[in-house]
């Protein structure tokens, strides 16, 4: 395809039109404010601004012939956008977290390592490892066997297929912090007049060996209680996943084995879950990175309960209430490596799954 460039004069009219309002927008807007019924509203003015100047610069691009300059300008806002507020925003507190700023007061002076160092002599972020590591271990576990057990029944083309996977995948559209406030509720230790919840029915059913202190029982089970409404929430995300898995299997594949003799245990055992395992890999690294930044669910049952702390929620709090905004910034650089060690052999291994195909 020929890559010159066509002028149309309508075009270039438009373009020209679009580009000047956006300017004569930008600068009468940098010398004032636009109050709109006592609000300002200058920030989304100038916004608006740039974006009709940029649209013309696009009416422009799009008289080349070359659909490819047209859709790097298309992209390059997101580009840069993402280089700023994604990229800039780590270094800069990689940046931070080399440095010994503590107080309201930006404090750049360089300490290298430091930050790290102290966290990791420091007794509270070690038990926000051990939480963390209890939590997801438990959580991912939880949702691969529940979803899979899931997924298999739902495979077997019962009736009323759809209602059922709308009750599991449910509770993967309410937020955290409602179901975190909910389960609180439903694992209150509380005992005596004041049970509720869980206990409750427990109670009313004279099952008194099971009542339980949930989240309030001593290390690390009151961490591996919480991950009850993490896998309930997940676990239907995790049954789709594999549901698709299971329809993507041909059923010749089954039907060959079931001729061989084999049983439908050995169907599953010795076909299925390997050729299922793709997907696991895949809810491994989703589940993964959701657990490695927990918080809101977290916040939402312990409230301020140390035993259940997490780094996010001791970054929030060393960041937020203690202004240590070095330290604070050295956890989460901490908490991102850890994501980014999770993530990144996944992507380097699709990327060459890819290749292959």
């Amino acid at each position: 395809m020929s890559q010159g460039f066509v002028l149309n004069r309508s075009q270039l009219t438009l373009a020209l039109a679009l580009m000047a309002v956006g300017i004569v927008s930008i600068f009468i807007l940098n010398g004032t404010e636009l109050d709109i019924a006592g609000k300002n509203f200058t920030s989304i003015g100038l916004l608006l601004g740039g974006l009709l100047f940029y649209s013309g610069i696009l009416v422009i691009v799009g008289m080349f012939k070359n659909e490819t300059y047209l859709s790097v300008a298309l992209l390059l806002p997101s580009i840069v956008a993402v280089a700023i507020f994604v990229y800039g925003f780590i270094a800069w507190s990689i940046r931070v977290s080399l440095s010994k700023w503590k107080g309201l007061l930006p404090d750049y002076t360089w300490v290298g390592l430091q930050q790290y160092t102290d966290l990791f002599h420091d007794p509270r972020f070690l038990i926000d490892v051990r939480n963390t590591g209890v939590f997801t271990v438990g959580f991912i576990a939880g949702c691969l066997i529940i979803g899979l057990g899931l997924a298999i029944l739902l495979d077997q083309r019962l009736k009323g297929e759809a209602l059922f996977r709308g009750i599991f995948l449910f509770p993967m559209s309410i937020s955290f912090i409602a179901s975190g406030v909910v389960w609180g509720w439903l694992m209150n230790p509380a005992t005596g007049d004041r049970i509720t919840g869980i206990n409750l029915i427990f109670k009313m059913l004279h099952l008194d060996f099971l009542i339980s202190l949930w989240q309030t029982t001593p290390p690390p089970w009151g961490m591996a209680f919480t991950v009850i409404p993490a896998v309930w929430q997940l676990s239907g995300f995790t049954m789709a996943l594999y549901l698709g898995g299971l329809r993507s299997i041909s059923e010749e594949i089954r039907e060959a084995a079931r001729v061989d003799g084999a049983s439908e245990f050995q169907i599953y055992r010795y076909i299925i879950l390997p050729l299922l395992q793709p997907v696991t890999l895949s809810a491994v690294i989703i589940l993964g990175h959701m657990s490695l930044k927990i918080f809101d669910l977290i916040v939402a049952i312990g409230r301020k309960d140390l035993r259940l702390d997490v780094p996010g929620i001791y970054m929030w709090n060393t960041t937020f209430d203690g202004t240590n905004y070095a330290q604070g910034a050295a956890i989460g650089v901490l908490m991102l490596i850890s994501v980014a060690i999770l993530v990144v052999p996944y992507l380097i291994y699709s990327m060459r799954t890819e290749a292959e195909l």
